[in-house]
């Protein structure tokens, strides 16, 4: 149960990342609440509001149980649900702004 808490803490800190960027930013982006979900964008405000969620869900989880920096496995598995997640929205936004730019 652990490792579970610890690979959705780093999908959730990955995840603030862009969200907070762009609502700071006054950019919108996609989000779960556009229309189309995750394809159309949401204003800044929602971007903002859904990245500090995440934050605070990711930062939530991490704290029930710490993981100690370094080569051990909850650490491993905390940086394994960033890479994934990272992986995925990276694949997933790029396909949304080429299917925009040629739209």
């Amino acid at each position: 149960m652990h490792y579970i808490a610890n690979f959705i803490a780093g999908a959730l800190l990955c995840n603030c990342i862009p969200h907070l960027v762009c609502g700071l930013q006054g950019v919108p982006f996609p989000s779960p609440f556009a229309k189309p979900h995750g394809v159309g964008d949401s204003s800044p405000l929602v971007n903002f509001l859904w990245g500090f969620f995440n934050l605070l869900a990711g930062a939530w989880l991490f704290s029930i149980d710490p993981v100690a920096l370094g080569i051990n496995p909850g650490f491993m598995v905390l940086l394994l649900g960033a890479f994934v997640l990272g992986l995925f929205i990276t694949i997933h936004f790029g396909k949304v702004r080429r299917d925009k730019q040629a739209g």
